[in-house]
This record gives C-alpha cells, sequence and structure tokens, in this order.
C-alpha cells in the first residue's frame, strides 16, 4: 500500500487519469508524496474501467486531469474515478483540471444552444467533488457555474517572469481580442509595457479576420497572450498585421496548447519568433520534429503544487499571485 503526505494532521493523496501523467508526476514531485496508484484500462466494448489499487478511506485526495483530447474520454475518466475515490470512503476530492474543456460554450449565442460549460460543472459536482482547482478558464464566469469552492490559478506570472529575463526593450503586450484585454493588462502591469488590442471578427467557429490593430505598435516588440491557442489563426493573422504595422518582432504565449488540426506547421511557418507555452496539456513531442524551433514549454507543476499543499494547510492560494 501506498501512503499518502500527511500536512496539517491529514494525510494527503494524489491521483491522475490517463491525460496528462507526466504533469501529475512533476507535481506529486514538487508536493514530495507519492503518486497513488490508479489504473485506467478499457473493457473490450471501450468502456473506462478504473481500479484504485490502495486504501483512501479518510484522505484528502487531489485528482489531476486536465480534460484534453481526446476529451470527451478525459471528462468521463475525471467522472469515474471521482465515483470510485467517493465511494471508498475517501475524505474529500479536490479535481485540479489544469485544462478546462467547453469552457468556449459559456453562454447563449443563439437560439437553443447549449451551456456546455455549465453542463460540465454540474456533471463534476454530480459525481462528487468537493472542490475544484481549476486554471486560465476561458471565462470568468465560470466560477459561478460551480457550487462548489473553486480555486482559479493563472500562469501569467510564470509567462511573465520568461518575458522578463528576455530584457524586451519597446514591447507592447497584444490582447487577441476584446476579451482577452484584462488578461493582457495584468501580463502588461508585470511586465510594465502597453497593451495594443486585434479588432477581429469570427464569420465562422475557429475562423478569424483581423479587421484593425488598436494602439501603437510601430517599431516594438509584440508580445500575443491568449488563454488558448487552438487552430492558431488568430495568432498567425495577428502576427502578419503586427508586422504589417510596423511592429519589429511578434513572440505568443498561452496558458493552453490546444493545437488542433494544423496548428503546429501553421505557427511553425508563421513569422512569430517564439511560441510560449505551458504544460497544462501535454504536446507529443515526436509532433514538433521536423518544425521550426520556435516551441518552448514552461511547466506549471510547482504552480498546482504549492496550491495543493496551501489547500491541504487551509491557507490562502489567492497569495500566490500578490
Amino acid at each position: 500500500m501506498i501512503n499518502g503526505k500527511v500536512i496539517n494532521g491529514e494525510e494527503l493523496k494524489i491521483f491522475c487519469g490517463s491525460a496528462n501523467r507526466e504533469l501529475a508526476e512533476e507535481i506529486a514531485d514538487y508536493v514530495e508524496a507519492p503518486l497513488s496508484d490508479c489504473e485506467v484500462t478499457r473493457f473490450s466494448d471501450g468502456e473506462i474501467s478504473i481500479s484504485i489499487r490502495e486504501s483512501v478511506r479518510g484522505a484528502n485526495a487531489f485528482l489531476i486531469q486536465p480534460l484534453c483530447g481526446p476529451i470527451n474520454d478525459s471528462i468521463l475518466e475525471l467522472l469515474i474515478i471521482i465515483d470510485a475515490l467517493k465511494r471508498a470512503s475517501v475524505n474529500s476530492v479536490n479535481a485540479v483540471i489544469p485544462y478546462y474543456a467547453y469552457a468556449r460554450q459559456d453562454r447563449k449565442t443563439r437560439a437553443r444552444d447549449p451551456i456546455t460549460a455549465k453542463l460540465i460543472a454540474d456533471l463534476i459536482t454530480a459525481a462528487g467533488a468537493n472542490r475544484v482547482v481549476a486554471m486560465d478558464l476561458h471565462a470568468g464566469q465560470i466560477q459561478g457555474f460551480f457550487n462548489i469552492p473553486l480555486d482559479h490559478l493563472t500562469a501569467l506570472p510564470i509567462l511573465a517572469k520568461y518575458f522578463k529575463e528576455k530584457n524586451i526593450e519597446n514591447g507592447v503586450v497584444v490582447s487577441p481580442d476584446l476579451g482577452g484585454v484584462t488578461r493582457a493588462r495584468d501580463l502588461a502591469n508585470r511586465l510594465v509595457m502597453p497593451i495594443a488590442i486585434i479588432d477581429k471578427k469570427r464569420p465562422a467557429p475557429n475562423k478569424a479576420e483581423i479587421m484593425n490593430i488598436i494602439g501603437d505598435v510601430k517599431g516594438k516588440t509584440a508580445i500575443f497572450i491568449d488563454d488558448m491557442i487552438d487552430t492558431a489563426g488568430t495568432i498567425t493573422l495577428g502576427a502578419e498585421a503586427l508586422l504589417e504595422a510596423g511592429a519589429h518582432k511578434v513572440y505568443a504565449c498561452t496558458t493552453h496548447p490546444v493545437f488542433s488540426g494544423s496548428a503546429l506547421k501553421r505557427l511553425s511557418d508563421s513569422d512569430l519568433a517564439e511560441v510560449v507555452y505551458t504544460n497544462s496539456i501535454p504536446i507529443d513531442r515526436g509532433m514538433l520534429r521536423g518544425l521550426n524551433d520556435c516551441f518552448t514549454s514552461l511547466s506549471v507543476a510547482p504552480l498546482i503544487g504549492e496550491a495543493i499543499i496551501r489547500i491541504q494547510q487551509k491557507k490562502s492560494v489567492s497569495e500566490l499571485f500578490d
């Protein structure tokens, strides 16, 4: 039997599904607790089978599972493991979700649209989670979809530290749309830079058209910041527009490297000097072979690990970002 780590007089155990085991192992190393024994397999018909191979009675379980591809399998794994832990008499289940899928479906934009971000929140709560730890949600209001405590982490300090070390002079932080202005302003304040905004429209899902650039970018080094890069259409088109407007160089940074479809090749073939992302979603290193050497991954394991320790110690998590 694997014993968890005792903090504040209570046992802490770290579990993970199959979505991002490498990140879970890094977090467990930071917390100095072993990764608990949870086996995820499939029955012959494709149904998910979960086997927790150690006692969890009375422990506080932290389940690390980003909802990344295959997204629907990751969601079901999360729900089934939560159910298994609750039925095994765990004291609490803390769902640590570095990437929250379906977050872009957070409101009705047309008649009869679903609000799928709320549906996922309801499923996680109904499965028995006592707390959720999420990172850089696409929309802040998703926190209100949960009727259980939610700790919202941000990778901005990690991204800001990386760009500070580059000693960029005459820089500008660029938001890819009006909705990302708050995020861009936060990074700009940390880097002591002005901001600019891309005015775009979406004629269809996953398609973007650049309309205008709001702000001065001429002769400046631009840093794009977004919560996720999916198809990379907005970022690559935005980089072209910024360079045409006189920007000296363009970087892109994001928390969640969704990188769907041909996004990696599109980014590699673009005029971006560097694409910086975190390991909230695992990237198969084999997919980067043969591409331009412009991709940099930063780890969020210390941030999530410190949040787990603070939750176990019943200390403030928000102080991590002060």
